[in-house]
């Protein structure tokens, strides 16, 4: 496969960027982005390349949904996730060059009920700090404040209040999805309107981004909509399209769009916020967002893997780094069930959009095999490089989740009594969770959340499974363990439910009735 990989891509080497592009050099194009699916097991994929100013190629691979024969095309729908922060940065820099305020405002100027758990942070944390993720809380810490809630986004920062720092301020980065909820309703403070319409005025519009959204409020309406997938024993699930819109999280991850679409939000940035003569927000804005806010480490390993990387940062919701010697603007999203990859080489004003509906993220991988292309030759066959890399983390996980089941000590029993276990939880940085009897059944009911109500099954000891009534794309195995002081009665209630996104282990739950 590899073999017929790399012959297709020295097919696609040929090809100059033009309208003029011939047949055959496009259907070889087709044949490696399908046959990268294939391989992958994508249901349904969609890309676009930006070169020059123009739309070289834009295309559908697979289908709407597992077992479904509807082809995605150029303008079928997909959740972009994470690439809606970018969004949010180009948002503010528009308003940054009209003057109405300032990269470096601190974010309690324009939210006066902002609080972190660290008073120097809360004081001096600006709209910059939280748009390269400095303020000093952890990777997804926070997620699971919004996570299938019924919260507002004024609720969510209201809560993040509570969240422990994993870093001094600005001391180290920590990818936060909050604050860039925060960074959301800074527009909504300084443009007078929320964070959403002003994005849908000021750039899908104009832009001619038709289709785009930044919830799933008219999907049906809309129609030609990608299904997500998760990953379940090996194999493409279908599940619901959630709305993380409605979480209150939108500003950091909501926005679904097509590859049609975000082929001209790449024009736009390429082209240093103009496009079709229309001026979007400054070069000087382009550039600010495009510089290193903070850098990462660059190992030799590193090295060996990305050749020429000699810098490896985070701007204001970009990615930014070296890649055989090219300057690269990158960035991922991860939503239920989706994934898509948006990277940018300004200097050979090349840009690409991948959108995929499976947990398998393919999309940087690909994006390095098509920037080799464009340089003339191949450092690996990127995309099996990525599978072969990405089962191993698979495998890795599954065999990390049966050593927790594994763990199980069979042939216990409850020691604690089920009229005891039951009431009502409460953490400052969750609200209140409820354990009740239904029908003779344990049941775990999130008021604020019920998308994440579950049975509970007992484990093992105090400890119980969490089997949820809704199936969940970053996790599927869970337990509660109930806590007791030394007159047996229950105090409290921990998590352990293994993901890499959603921490309920954050939650420090205390029995209040």
């Amino acid at each position: 496969m590899k073999t017929y990989r790399t012959l297709l891509l020295a097919m696609f080497i040929c090809w100059i960027p033009s309208s003029a592009l011939a047949q055959a050099d496009l259907s070889s194009l087709d044949e490696y982005f399908e046959s990268s699916r294939s391989d992958w097991d994508v249901p349904g994929m969609a890309v676009a390349i930006v070169k020059d100013g123009e739309i070289v190629h834009i295309g559908g691979y697979g289908v709407l949904e597992v077992g479904s024969s509807t082809k995605v095309d150029d303008h079928t729908l997909f959740a972009i996730a994470s690439n809606t922060k970018a969004f949010i940065s180009s948002s503010i820099a528009s308003l940054v060059d009209a003057g109405k305020m300032s990269w470096d405002d601190p974010i309690g100027k324009h939210l006066p009920y902002f609080q972190l758990v660290d008073e120097v942070a809360t004081q001096r944390a600006t709209v910059r700090d939280a748009l390269s993720h400095g303020v000093g809380l952890g990777t997804y810490s926070g997620d699971v404040i919004w996570y299938k809630s019924n919260h507002t986004a004024e609720e969510v920062l209201k809560l993040v209040s509570h969240l422990e720092p994993a870093f001094e301020f600005r001391t180290g980065y920590g990818y936060s999805n909050v604050m860039f909820v925060a960074a959301g309703e800074v527009i909504g403070a300084v443009a007078g309107k929320p964070w959403d319409e002003y994005v849908q005025d000021h750039f899908f519009d104009p832009l001619g981004m038709s289709r785009s959204q930044t919830s799933t409020a008219r999907l049906k309406e809309l129609g030609n909509v990608a299904t997500p997938h998760k990953i379940s024993a090996g194999a493409n699930l279908a599940i619901g399209f959630a709305d993380w819109y409605s979480m209150g999280s939108g500003a950091s991850a909501s926005v679904i769009s097509s590859a049609h679409d975000m082929a001209q939000w790449v024009r736009m940035h390429l082209n240093e916020g103009e496009l079709n003569g229309t001026r979007y927000y400054s070069e000087a804005a382009q550039q600010q967002m495009w510089h290193p806010q903070f850098n990462y480490s660059v190992t030799p390993s590193t090295r060996e893997t990305y050749p020429g990387r000699n810098f490896n940062g985070y701007g204001l919701a970009f990615g930014v780094s070296e890649y055989r010697g090219q300057f690269m603007a990158a960035h991922g999203g991860a939503y239920d069930g989706m994934y898509s990859r948006v990277a940018m080489v300004p200097d050979m004003e090349l840009g690409i959009v991948v959108l995929t509906n499976t947990m398998k993220n393919m999309g940087p991988w690909l994006v390095y095999d098509i920037v080799d292309a464009y340089l003339g030759d191949s450092v690996r066959d990127w995309s099996g490089y990525g599978l072969e890399r990405d089962n191993r983390s698979k495998t890795a996980f599954a065999n990390r989740m049966d050593s927790f089941r594994d763990a199980r000590v069979e042939g216990t029993s409850p020691t604690l009594e089920r009229d005891n276990i039951e009431g009502t939880y409460h953490d400052d940085l969750y609200g209140g969770i409820v354990v009740v009897t239904e029908e003779g059944t344990l049941r775990l009911t999130f008021p604020r959340s019920p998308d994440l109500n579950a049975t509970l099954e007992h484990f093992h000891y105090d400890t119980y499974e969490i089997k949820w009534d809704q199936t969940h794309s970053w996790f599927d195995f869970g337990t509660v363990q109930f806590e007791s002081n030394h007159k047996r009665e229950v105090v409290g209630m921990s998590f352990s439910v293994p993901n890499e996104d959603i921490f309920f282990e954050e939650l420090n739950l205390k029995k209040v009735n």
